[in-house]
Order: C-alpha cells, then sequence, then structure tokens
C-alpha cells in the first residue's frame, strides 16, 4: 500500500466549509483575542458573529498563531498510518503560522511538507484544494508539490478597504507606504503580491471600486484559461454580490464562492473590505 497524502492549512484559508469536509482538508485554527478572551477562530465563530464583537470591543482585536504542539498533535496523527502530510499556511509576511508549522514538522514523527503559500484568503485556499483534490485521486507527494507551485504562480488577489485604519493599527501597513493619516478613510485597492500590499487605486468614494472592478473584468474577459475566481468579503456584502452577478455572466459555467472572510482576515482589514482572487491555468 502506497503512502497516502493528507492535506492541512490554517484557519485563514478562506473556503466552503461543505468544500473542505468532502476533501477531507484539516484546518488548524488560529485564535483571536477580544478585550482579553481569547476565541479559537473555528466554526465556533462565524465572520458575521466575530464582525460584530469586533465592532463591539474597546480595541481591535489581536491575532495569534496556533501552538506548536498543536501541529505536531495533528501532524502525528496524520502520519500514524504512514500516510505524508502537506502543510499549506498563508504567508510568513502576514503570521508565524506557517514558521510555527515549520518548528513542528521538525518534531513530528510524520513525514511532513510545509509550503508558504505567499498569500491568504481565497487564494490559499486554491492551492489548499487543489492539493486535496490530487490526494483524493491517489496522487503522490511528488505529483501534489509542483501542481501546488502552478497554482501560486498563477494566482492574482486584490483586496479593497474602506478604511486603513485597522491595517495601520495591526501593523500590517507601515505609515511610511504613503498612507498617511489623510488617506485613513480613503476606498483603497491594493494588490497583494508577493506578500506585500500594493495600493494600485485610492479614491474617495465607492465609485472608486466600481470603476477598478470594470478594468478587472475587461482584463479577465481576455485571459484564456482563468480556471477559478472567489470572492471575500468583511461586511462588505452589497458591492461583492454585485461583483458576483457580474462575473458569473462572464463565466456562466464556474462556481464561484461568495464567502464572509475570517476572523484573522477581517481583523486587519476592517469592515466594507472585500477581496477578488482569481488563478489562470
Amino acid at each position: 500500500m502506497m503512502a497516502k497524502l493528507k492535506v492541512v492549512t490554517d484557519s485563514s484559508c478562506t473556503m466552503e466549509p461543505t468544500v473542505r469536509d468532502q476533501l477531507n482538508i484539516h484546518v488548524v485554527p488560529l485564535s483571536v483575542m477580544i478585550d482579553g478572551m481569547v476565541y479559537p477562530d473555528d466554526d465556533s465563530l462565524p465572520g458575521e458573529r466575530f464582525m460584530q464583537m469586533m465592532a463591539q470591543a474597546k480595541e481591535l482585536p489581536k491575532t495569534s498563531q496556533p501552538p506548536i504542539g498543536h501541529f505536531v498533535e495533528l501532524f502525528d496523527e496524520l502520519g500514524k498510518d504512514g500516510s505524508d502530510v502537506l502543510s499549506i499556511h498563508m504567508t510568513k509576511g502576514l503570521s508565524g503560522t506557517v514558521e510555527a508549522a515549520r518548528q513542528a514538522s521538525n518534531l513530528s514523527k510524520a513525514n511532513v511538507t510545509v509550503i508558504d503559500s505567499d498569500t491568504t484568503d481565497q487564494a490559499l485556499s486554491f492551492q489548499v484544494i487543489r492539493a486535496a483534490q490530487l490526494a483524493q485521486e491517489g496522487k503522490t507527494l511528488a505529483e501534489v508539490l509542483p501542481e501546488v507551485d502552478k497554482v501560486r504562480e498563477n494566482t492574482k488577489l486584490f483586496i479593497g478597504v474602506s478604511t486603513l485604519e485597522n491595517l495601520v493599527k495591526g501593523g500590517r501597513i507601515s505609515r511610511a507606504k504613503g498612507l498617511l493619516s489623510s488617506l485613513l478613510n480613503m476606498k483603497v485597492i491594493m494588490d497583494f503580491d508577493h506578500s506585500e500590499l500594493i495600493p494600485i487605486v485610492k479614491g474617495r468614494g465607492v465609485k472608486t471600486f466600481n470603476k477598478w472592478f470594470e478594468e478587472l473584468k475587461d482584463e479577465l474577459k481576455r485571459m484564456p484559461n482563468v480556471k477559478q475566481i472567489g470572492i471575500s468579503h468583511a461586511e462588505g456584502l452589497e458591492i461583492t454580490e454585485q461583483f458576483k452577478k457580474e462575473l458569473q455572466q462572464l463565466f456562466p459555467e464556474m462556481n464561484i464562492p461568495l464567502l464572509h472572510t475570517t476572523p484573522i482576515i477581517a481583523t486587519h482589514t476592517g469592515k466594507g473590505a472585500f477581496a477578488i482572487t482569481y488563478y489562470t491555468e
């Protein structure tokens, strides 16, 4: 019997719970501290409920990576039957999670390979889902790794925020990036490229987002082989429902998930944020 492959990720990976469960994807939760109380970022803390809690919190919630021990336990458990483990995580630019997984892989009895996805949210889910689909087809680790690389290299993630306040407070964007306090309440679209948030569009009103979206749509129209699109939001449902409707007209056959992002992401983006991510082949 050949070694099977099992796939692990962290809770910044936004995906439909049904997909996660069907593909047997193991998710290690980060935790989030709200006014001194620590909550695991799992199914017991849906994104919508978290947004309410964040709105009422005295200060910005703090997120923390999973303890190394959690990873070791899970890796050992998954590898007990001789399976290989592939652990794919959000970029080290946002969190020490991938580093914790790496340290755990050295302590685990299992054969664990850890990958920095260089991204997060649904862009991370593209790599994780692809790996899990191939694992279910019986592909080996050696066959799966290049496929995951391919997805990573061909993924684009754009994030729109309605305020930069959370990103600055959370230390995810330095004030030095020319994003001075006068810009705090600007609408900004950022290209999330190699763990860097690069502002590409700034403006005052919602039309900033709509104008950018029209350009993105034109680009996608011209692209061959768009394999998957995902849309996430942090209480930005109205605008993202419109985006989904228009993208669905462009790609009638594609299942385009529209999902509330996880607390880990929402803490940093603040309310009214959204992400559009896609990959091509």
